[in-house]
């Protein structure tokens, strides 16, 4: 009998638990609110330097993407969807691939029928072909970045609503 009074008292909780909306955590919320712009300043960092050393645009974007993520954790899917929805990562993820391709397009059209699909220095940008290089680098590695970063959050985003509709809440 006792026994019974428990299970239905667990299952008393358990409803009650998933009526209750996500609870805030002050803490979590405003080390994550510091937190986040410098995770984005140092994910730059790591994709604007990766030509010149270690780190690139997929680090760049990986870290980047954990900012999302963090955002995600901290605030809640619920509003963290309403800021960043599937459009906006599918056009994301489609922009950084039009750039890393279409550096690669203009390096074919400016190499004159010689095949240099990522010869960077021959996309006249500026007059010196090692200035050249270094831009069109640039570019690829944020393009690389921004495909990345819209890929981690979109993958996150699919296992998180995913474990949502199962569990029957947030």
């Amino acid at each position: 009998m006792y026994l019974g009074y428990i299970i239905v008292e667990e299952a008393k909780q358990a409803l009650k638990e998933k009526e209750r909306p996500h609870e805030r955590d002050v803490v979590v919320e405003t080390i994550s609110r510091l937190m986040i712009p410098f995770i984005q300043l140092f994910a730059l960092y790591v994709i604007i330097h990766g030509a010149g050393g270690p780190g690139g645009g997929f680090q760049g974007g990986v870290i980047f993407g954990s900012s999302f993520v963090l955002f995600i954790i901290a605030f809640g899917i619920g509003k963290a969807g309403k800021r960043v929805s599937e459009a906006k990562l599918a056009v994301l993820t489609s922009l950084g691939v039009y750039i890393f391709a279409g550096v690669g397009v203009l390096c074919l059209i400016f190499t004159l029928g010689a095949v240099q699909y990522l010869n960077y220095g021959f996309v006249p940008l500026t007059s010196h072909f090692t200035e050249n290089r270094a831009l069109c680098m640039d570019f690829v590695e944020i393009g690389i970045g921004i495909t990345v970063m819209a890929a981690i959050t979109s993958i996150f985003f699919d296992l998180a609503w995913g474990r949502s509709e199962e569990g029957g809440g947030e």
